[in-house]
């Protein structure tokens, strides 16, 4: 069976530059997979237009599909759809459903009072040579061009509609269009030991893998995503993945955290539901990060009721109740701090479970004994605590994210071995 391929173009100077991060790219190539395409290519071009024409002819020499986001507002910067329609030897002709489509956006869902503007209608102008894709979430929508055998489809840079445009009609088009090999994936999460150590565990069952099976290391924050995927005909692949995934399983089960493609976060938030317990934090470096962590997952009302980011230490005296003799003796950064702070929140918010942080986490703030890194975690219930003091070496925002991570990875074992 013909791979399928595509290609990722993204258009904007504000990717060039950093200050916008491009995540429409990896949602595309996660979509993508999905369905059996291969994303072999994605390429970020600024607003200019030879480096866009460029990219249009050179990604159309290596992939099926060639999918674009950006460069579709209503400003001038925004040169996307006039070089689509020189591209393709179109002209620009107004869209009238999608003219109502605007009109209906901004007069009753906008609710602008002033009158439609003309670079609003403008909005509305789509190529004649190309088939419009309806943006349910925006105003610029979706265009499919096709020459020499491939398809083009531009969308908004917008990640919500491009998202809806992808959702609701370029994957069914891809799929009606195209008869895609199988592409499958088992994945499993790992903490508490390196990429390098890991490899070297299971290296002698690596070595011997299926050629049609690939494995792929992918860590993060102290801990290390492990996939597999295969390429063939469907019940072999699934059958060969299974039996390889049983294996690798037991060759990591002193690191293994969960037999899925989920976050730690995720991981925590299941235990916590299937058990029917509830949990709440008190953090004082990561400034309610962990329980930013928690609550993006859906559903984590069920078991999480709050949090008290306790960032002065009056408010670990006044609201935790941790005594001004343990701060002036042992220190905010200290066991005795944050035991006190997790017994605190679980008087305070009455759960079954807690997470209590406290520590430095730069680039000022060290001393000699507690320097930058610095960080005290306890995790537990009303009956016990567990607390453990780690040294990371990053800067800020790593720091507060290795942080979190290993608060829930802490309080996920806790909850294991209590069980």
């Amino acid at each position: 069976m013909t791979k399928i391929t595509a290609s990722i173009i993204t258009i904007g100077d504000e990717l060039l530059i950093g200050q916008v991060v491009d995540t429409n790219s990896a949602w595309m190539a996660q979509q993508l997979n999905n369905i059996g395409v291969w994303v072999q290519h994605r390429v970020a071009v600024g607003d200019v237009w030879d480096d866009i024409w460029q990219a249009l002819d050179e990604e159309s020499k290596r992939s099926d599909i060639i999918l674009i986001t950006g460069g579709l507002g209503p400003t001038a910067d925004d040169i996307t759809k006039p070089l689509l329609c020189k591209y393709f030897d179109g002209k620009l002709v107004m869209h009238e459903p999608t003219l109502q489509h605007v009109t209906y956006l901004f007069e009753y869902v906008f609710k602008r009072p002033m009158p439609l503007l003309d670079r609003n209608r403008r909005q509305a102008e789509v190529p004649d040579v190309c088939t419009v894709l309806k943006n349910e979430k925006g105003t610029a929508p979706g265009m499919l061009f096709e020459k020499n055998g491939k398809i083009f489809i531009s969308m908004p840079g917008v990640p919500h509609e491009m998202q809806g445009i992808m959702q609701d009609h370029v994957l069914d088009l891809i799929q009606q269009r195209y008869t895609m090999p199988h592409i499958g994936h088992r994945t499993l999460l790992t903490a508490g030991q390196g990429e390098s150590m890991l490899a070297e565990m299971i290296k002698d069952w690596e070595e011997v893998l299926p050629s049609f099976i690939k494995l792929a290391y992918l860590p993060n924050y102290g801990m290390v995503r492990l996939r597999l995927t295969g390429t063939e005909e469907k019940d072999l692949v699934e059958q060969e993945l299974d039996r390889q995934f049983a294996q690798l399983k037991v060759l990591v089960k002193e690191y293994l955290v969960v037999d899925e493609d989920i976050t730690m976060n995720e991981v925590v938030g299941k235990m916590l539901k299937a058990a029917g317990k509830t949990l709440a934090t008190a953090e004082s470096c990561t400034g309610g990060y962990i329980a930013h962590l928690i609550t993006l997952v859906p559903g984590s009302s069920l078991y999480f009721k709050g949090s008290v980011v306790s960032y002065d230490n009056s408010i670990k005296k006044n609201v935790l109740n941790v005594q001004s003799a343990t701060l002036e003796s042992a220190g905010a950064v200290s066991k005795e701090t944050v035991t006190e702070m997790q017994k605190g929140i679980l008087n305070i918010m009455h759960t079954d479970y807690a997470i209590a942080v406290s520590g430095v986490m730069g680039p000022d703030g060290g001393t000699a004994e507690k320097p930058v890194g610095t960080v005290w975690i306890a995790v537990g219930d009303s009956q016990s605590v567990e607390a453990k003091k780690l040294h990371f070496r990053f800067d800020r925002k790593r720091n507060i994210e290795l942080t979190a991570i290993n608060a829930l990875n802490m309080l996920r074992l806790f909850i294991k071995k209590s069980k």
